[in-house]
């Protein structure tokens, strides 16, 4: 597992691309023999992913010191692949591409595949709720933006309020339209919350730019297709696209309210 700790805004006026690559974006995230774990102190979020040839349990890595990784945790498992299993205590639950298993703390074991390519997001839980299989199919989605603003997008909610219950997590796929670029757009940031995305359904030889940083002082990250960003409480997460795709975005902090957020105007970045 690696650890990434926690940044202060002020630090990134410093950083360069490396420096900001390696802090915010993660990278190499589904290697096929053991899942890729990144722990981040921001909200002591666990970002993760594994695509398994061969059926492949989650352990639980040293620094979380429990004895199973979900012993103190509730965890969010996306498959952004071809349709596969996840098995949660002997009981397999099947995963088409963009639908979501949520894995409630006190679950012991947690096996992926074979097949599939399945993005894991974790916080700590302080209580207990069922896992729960929530299909893209069955979700009804959210439209937003169009043609003319380039950011034709359904927003799909599985894990929040309305839907699949969590302690903390709220988490949802964002399906762009061919011809649409823009993933959000004002932007904002979330004072009391840290937001992870996964980009993913985006052509190979394609890139998303991945705005981040104080909205008076924005920086960018060049990402490819199945990485994800690390988007601190105090910075602003937008991006745009060589061609559409998709993204997962999922939140942990002290609020699971969807609108919990503050909007920063398009005239105001810098």
């Amino acid at each position: 597992m690696e650890i990434r700790h926690a940044t202060h805004p002020s630090q990134v006026s410093g950083f360069g691309t490396a420096d900001l690559r390696g802090h915010y974006l993660v990278e190499d995230l589904f290697p096929a023999e053991r899942p890729r774990l990144v722990y981040s102190h921001q909200d002591r979020t666990v970002v993760g992913g594994v695509a398994p040839s061969s059926p492949v349990r989650l352990e639980s890595p040293d620094p979380l010191r429990s004895a199973y990784f979900c012993e103190r945790r509730e965890l969010g498992v996306v498959n952004v692949g071809s349709p596969a299993p996840v098995t949660v205590d002997g009981t397999a639950y099947d995963l088409a591409h963009g639908d979501c298993l949520y894995v409630g703390r006190g679950a012991e074991d947690v096996v992926f595949g074979p097949g599939g390519a399945f993005y894991l997001i974790s916080a700590p839980a302080h209580a207990t709720y069922p896992t729960t299989l929530s299909r893209l199919a069955d979700v009804t989605g959210n439209r937003l933006g169009g043609a003319e603003g380039s950011n034709d997008r359904t927003i799909y909610k599985h894990i929040h309020a309305d839907g699949v219950l969590s302690c903390q997590l709220v988490l949802g796929v964002t399906v762009l339209e061919p011809g649409s670029m823009w993933n959000t757009m004002p932007c904002h940031t979330h004072d009391r919350r840290t937001e992870v995305y996964l980009y993913f359904d985006l052509p190979e030889d394609h890139r998303v730019v991945h705005l981040m940083g104080r909205p008076d002082e924005t920086r960018n990250l060049i990402v490819s297709d199945r990485q994800a960003v690390i988007s601190p409480s105090w910075s602003v997460h937008c991006g745009f696209g060589t061609a559409s795709y998709a993204f997962v975005w999922a939140m942990a902090g002290e609020n699971q309210a969807f609108d919990d957020m503050d909007h920063v105007a398009i005239p105001s970045l810098r």
